[in-house]
């Protein structure tokens, strides 16, 4: 089968491997569309913590049910499915409570024996596969996941409707955070990048107003003109230095910052704000099964034109230059998808 692999940094390349075979629990999901993913970036630069080339990229999936082992009761040949593309292992505090994203050993595609999703088929466990509704397109079925990410955030930020919420950085993750808050009836949002074309597709999906950070000194004190005042809750969803303490400003006494993005650098916390303001920062790690069940309620809901994030659709054998244009924001990219069903 066909495979996108990250050989070196930078460096993306389709090759021939075999087809997986399967255990006993397991699902073969014949691939229709893979997302690329911010974390994807991480590892195509080099950076990602965990996974690293070479590797199968990808854990954003939708596809068709291929093959089922022996002891699989849950879905059949010829399923619509998506995946929950994380797993918990040995005795940890995340199996324990049941929250997956807390395991001392957790594996996602990409790691190990677990290739990812960007291949013709990908291999996951049963307990991972999420039937697709009928009325859910394999284009928004692939946004299950980092849409669950979003709904994650919301519920580490305790999200309620009357909170005047911002989300600093509109990039795929950061527009499903949007949707995940606007789906809890959150009226009052602001959403910062430093690019307009994301901040467009925002306001499309719900958000009250944008601002254009760019090359703005005082962009904290503007937005919080712009909103009447402080912020309840504030949602890091770009991981660029200094965003921590532009976040304290902008909360308001008792205020909660909820950190979604994945961050390269250290951070500095003005631990003045933090501490004699009681003010909050809360760590946001994946999601757990709620999340997902819940990402999928809002898909399937369809009142939020999430398709809005999808940017580009591309052959797997352009692969390469779809990474190059998430990661150069190139031709206004957003969520890139890479289709298997041609």
């Amino acid at each position: 089968m066909k495979a996108v692999f990250v050989e070196n940094a930078e460096q993306v390349k389709v090759k021939e491997v075999n087809r997986p075979n399967i255990k006993s629990d397991e699902v073969l999901i014949k691939v229709i569309k893979a997302g690329i993913c911010g974390s994807d970036i991480h590892t195509y630069k080099g950076l990602h913590p965990f996974r690293k080339p070479p590797v199968i990229m990808g854990h954003e999936v939708a596809g068709e049910v291929a093959e089922v082992g022996n002891d699989v009761s849950k879905v059949k040949v010829g399923d619509r499915v998506t995946v929950e593309p994380q797993k918990g292992t040995g005795e940890s505090e995340g199996i324990m409570t049941g929250n997956v994203n807390y395991s001392d050993e957790r594996l996602a595609p990409g790691m190990g024996e677990w290739l990812g999703t960007m291949a013709e088929y990908f291999v996951a466990p049963e307990t991972l596969v999420l039937s697709l509704p009928d009325s859910v397109s394999y284009e928004k079925g692939v946004l299950m996941e980092p849409l669950a990410v979003g709904v994650h955030a919301a519920f580490k930020g305790e999200v309620h409707p009357s909170d005047r919420i911002a989300i600093l950085g509109a990039g795929p993750i950061g527009l499903l955070t949007l949707a995940a808050v606007y789906a809890r009836n959150v009226k009052s949002t602001l959403v910062t990048d430093v690019f307009d074309y994301p901040l467009d597709i925002a306001r499309d999906m719900g958000a009250r107003t944008t601002l254009n950070i760019g090359g703005k000194s005082n962009w904290v004190t503007e937005a919080k003109e712009i909103m009447g005042g402080s912020f309840d809750k504030v949602f890091i969803t770009a991981g660029v230095p200094g965003i921590i303490n532009q976040a304290l400003h902008l909360l308001k006494k008792g205020g909660r910052i909820v950190t979604v993005a994945m961050f390269q650098d250290q951070q500095k916390i003005d631990i003045e704000q933090l501490q004699q303001n009681e003010k909050e920062i809360v760590g946001c790690m994946t999601y757990n099964r709620p999340d997902s069940e819940e990402a999928l309620s809002i898909i399937e809901d369809n009142k939020i034109p999430l398709e809005k994030v999808i940017s580009h659709q591309l052959p797997y054998e352009q692969a390469a230059d779809g990474f190059r244009m998430v990661d150069k924001k190139e031709d206004q990219s957003v969520k890139v998808l890479i289709n298997f069903d041609a």
